[in-house]
C-alpha cells in the first residue's frame, strides 16, 4: 500500500475496511502495510476521540503520537506492528497526572513490547506443539526475558483454572526427570505428573498434562490430589500408575473409590525385564558366564526386547536356532512367549490368542 490510507490508486481520508478487517481489531485502522525480505511491517493508530484526564476528568489536548513498535504473530518472515500511539497533557495545573497515553487492551499491555494475540499464539504453541521458549523467541525476534514476561502471566492464569480437571475419569501419575544438572541451580530434578486418560467419544484417550509438582513421593501426589475438589476425587475410576509404592499408597488414601492399575507401558517393561532376567541366568547355568559374541542367547538379547510382529522372518529363524542349540534354552522361550502374550493383551480388541509363534497358528 503506497496510500496510506486507502487501497486504491486515488487518494482517500477514509481507512480501507478489507486492510482493517484482516488485521482483525476493531479499535485500530491500518494506516500502511510494507513488505520486504526480512519483515512485515503494518502501521496501525486509533481514529480521533475526545479524551478526558483520568485522573480530574478536565478536556485533556492532544500532543500528538509517539512510534511504538509491537512484535506481532510471525508468518512466512517476522511480522511488526507500528502504533502511532495517542498522547495527551492534563491542562489542569492543579492535577498529577500531567501526559498520558492511549490503551488498546485487545492490541497490547501496558508496557508491552508483543501484542495480546502473539502471547496467545505463543502459549498454544507450548501447550499443543511442545515449542520452547527460546525457539519462539527466535521465530519473534526478541530474547527469552522479554518473551517469558509477557506470557508468564498468562501461564499464571492458565494453571489456576480448575475447569482443566472437569470430567476425569480415568487419572494417571508417573515421575518425570526434569533435568540433570545441579538441583542448587536448577531446583527439584525429580517431578510428578498428572495426565488424563479419560477416553473422549470417539473412544480416544485425551492424553492431557493435568499438572506437575516437585517431587517423587507419597507426600507430593497425596497433597495434589487433597488440593482437589471432592467431586474431582470423587470422580476418578480408574487411577493408572508405575509401579511405585509411594504413588499407590496415595491412591489408598485419597482415591478410595477407584480402581488402582498399572499404565501398559510399566507392565509390558517389567515383561520385557523377566525375559532378560530369564536370559543371563540361563545364559550362566549352561556356559558358566557372562554373554559373549559368538554365544546363542548373547546373539538374540535385542531380538528378545522386540514386539514379535516387528520381527522379520530372518530374525525368527535366528531366534529358532539359538532356542533350539540347547534344551535348556527353552526356559528363555517360554519367557519371551509370555511377555509377548503380555504385550499382545494391550494391542489386540479381542480376547484370543494372538499368533507371537510362526509354528502356532491364530485363532483369529
Amino acid at each position: 500500500m503506497t496510500n496510506a490510507t486507502g487501497c486504491s490508486d486515488a487518494p482517500t481520508t477514509n481507512p480501507c475496511v478489507r486492510c482493517d478487517t484482516l488485521l482483525g481489531i476493531p479499535e485500530l485502522h491500518v494506516e500502511a502495510v510494507e513488505r520486504t525480505e526480512t519483515a512485515v511491517t503494518v502501521t496501525v493508530s486509533t481514529p480521533w476521540q475526545l479524551m478526558g484526564c483520568p485522573t480530574c476528568g478536565v478536556v485533556a489536548p492532544s500532543r500528538g503520537r509517539r512510534r511504538r513498535e509491537l512484535h506481532d504473530v510471525p508468518g512466512l518472515v517476522p511480522v511488526r506492528v507500528i502504533w502511532r500511539q495517542r498522547t495527551w497533557r492534563c491542562p489542569d495545573p492543579d492535577c498529577t497526572r500531567g501526559t498520558f497515553v492511549e490503551q488498546v487492551p485487545a492490541l497490547v499491555a501496558p508496557r508491552g513490547a508483543l501484542t495480546v494475540r502473539v502471547v496467545d499464539w505463543a502459549v498454544g504453541q507450548l501447550r499443543r506443539e511442545h515449542a520452547t521458549v527460546q525457539g519462539l523467541a527466535r521465530q519473534l525476534g526478541v530474547d527469552w526475558k522479554t518473551l517469558w514476561r509477557a506470557i508468564k502471566p498468562r501461564l499464571v492464569d492458565l494453571a489456576a483454572d480448575e475447569s482443566r480437571f472437569d470430567g476425569v475419569v480415568s487419572l494417571g501419575v508417573d515421575e518425570h526427570i526434569w533435568h540433570h544438572v545441579d538441583q542448587r541451580r536448577r531446583g527439584p530434578k525429580e517431578l510428578t505428573g498428572m495426565v488424563d486418560l479419560t477416553r473422549d467419544t470417539d473412544g480416544k484417550v485425551r492424553a492431557r498434562l493435568l499438572d506437575l509438582v516437585p517431587g517423587r513421593s507419597k507426600k507430593a501426589y497425596a497433597d495434589w490430589l487433597t488440593g482437589r475438589s471432592t467431586d474431582f476425587r470423587a470422580g476418578v475410576q480408574v487411577a493408572a500408575l508405575d509401579p511405585f509404592a509411594g504413588y499407590k499408597t496415595a491412591i489408598a488414601d485419597e482415591l478410595a473409590d477407584a480402581t488402582a492399575v498399572l499404565d501398559a507401558f510399566h507392565v509390558v517393561k517389567l515383561g520385557t525385564q523377566a525375559v532378560d532376567e530369564v536370559r543371563r541366568r540361563v545364559q550362566q547355568e549352561t556356559l558358566g558366564h557372562r554373554g559373549r559374541k559368538g554365544d546363542p542367547l548373547y546373539g538374540i538379547q535385542k531380538i528378545l526386547r522386540a514386539g514379535a510382529e516387528n520381527l522379520t522372518d530372518r530374525q525368527l529363524t535366528r531366534l529358532a536356532r539359538a532356542i533350539e542349540a540347547d534344551e535348556a534354552h527353552q526356559a528363555v522361550y517360554i519367557a519371551w512367549r509370555c511377555a509377548q502374550d503380555l504385550r499382545a493383551a494391550y494391542r489386540s480388541a479381542c480376547r484370543c490368542r494372538v499368533k507371537t509363534d510362526p509354528l502356532v497358528p491364530s485363532e483369529c
